[in-house]
């Protein structure tokens, strides 16, 4: 058996689309004389919900707040937005700000992702079925999510759209069709698939059995210890021995929050439970981040088949089997004692 601490949810902090700033100053529709700025600090608890499309300039942003009446002209927001590399990163979407800004106070809100209405956050390590529960509490239709993602292209190799989303912040603008939704979601993806060299490796490993690994992995591992995992389960692999991560099993009970997993549960009838059949499940259990995806293709080296963590930042690997026991009582005193209380999957 395999036993680890299950990390944090982390969530990739990068944004899907950057808008450009390209506009010139004869498209600002604002009255210039003077160029009034509303004083920082005095702004009005009434909220202004601003729509920002994909290619939006900083002009056309510029006279949307000033319509909306969030800032007294929309040079002052232009001239901000042009000189600060920050103003780049605002993500398309509805935003919900304050009215009576300062265009610094504007700025700020536009880039406070907690502001956009409908969010999407893909979490390392998520499910399918949690980015498409996201979904519709964003505000799209269910069936229309489950249409688009069963019309996907899949690459050469891919089997499946389970570990295809990939982890970061998404958010689209007001009418965006589910298609067009799943279809950026799934391309960025593929983008970093193909950039990690999932796609066109060669080898015994084909693209799907690679991002199987780099979702176990995630599942499975912290940040520093990728490498490390993914040769334990090449390890495994060529011995024929059972995977036994406890993660695959996890993912058919749709079971979060858990670090021990019960004798009852790894005889359940899956092929996705790795204590009961051999090899790799038959697809990904998670959407992997970068670093899982790199350490899919570029295991450690060592000889390791076992690993725990003992405690909460204290992994440890060993291809003894007698020191892996060993440590397994360490792991459970220190399960019995509280040390990994508040830890989550």
């Amino acid at each position: 058996m395999i036993v680890r601490g299950t990390p944090l949810a982390r969530i990739s902090a990068g944004l899907l689309t950057v808008l450009i700033f390209t506009a010139g100053l004869h498209e600002i529709r604002s009255n210039r004389a003077g160029a009034a700025d509303f004083p920082c600090g005095q702004a009005l608890d009434e909220r202004a919900q601003i729509e920002v499309a994909p290619g939006t300039s900083g002009a056309d942003i510029g006279r949307i707040l000033y319509d909306k009446k969030v800032i007294a002209s929309s040079e002052v927001f232009f001239r901000l937005a042009v000189s600060d590399p920050r103003a780049s990163s605002i993500a398309p979407g509805t935003h919900e700000v304050s009215t009576r800004l300062c265009a610094k106070e504007a700025l700020d809100q536009l880039l406070d992702s907690a502001r956009i209405i409908g969010l999407i956050k893909i979490s390392e390590g998520s499910w399918r079925s949690e980015v498409i529960d996201q979904m519709v509490v964003a505000g799209f239709n269910r069936s229309e999510v489950l249409e688009a993602i069963s019309s996907i292209q899949l690459p050469d190799g891919i089997t499946s759209s389970e570990g295809l989303f990939f982890p970061a912040q998404y958010s689209f603008a007001k009418g965006t069709s589910s298609q067009s939704a799943i279809g950026t979601m799934i391309a960025r993806g593929i983008g970093e698939l193909s950039r990690a060299g999932l796609l066109s490796a060669k080898g015994k490993y084909t693209p799907q059995d690679l991002l199987t690994i780099a979702s176990i992995i995630q599942a499975e591992g912290q940040d520093g210890d990728f490498t490390k995992v993914s040769r334990v389960i090449r390890n495994r692999l060529e011995i024929g021995m059972p995977l036994q991560m406890d993660s695959t099993v996890h993912y058919v009970m749709s079971s979060r929050g858990q670090i021990f997993l019960s004798t009852k549960s790894t005889l359940l009838q899956s092929p996705y439970n790795t204590y009961r059949n051999y090899g790799l499940p038959p697809g990904a259990i998670s959407n992997p981040g970068r670093g899982a995806l790199e350490a899919a293709i570029s295991p450690a080296p060592g000889d390791w088949i076992y690993f725990i963590t003992v405690a909460p930042g204290d992994t440890r690997f060993t291809a003894s089997n007698e020191e892996f026991l060993q440590w397994k009582i360490e792991y459970k005193k220190n399960l019995r004692d509280g040390l990994f209380a508040g830890s989550k999957q």
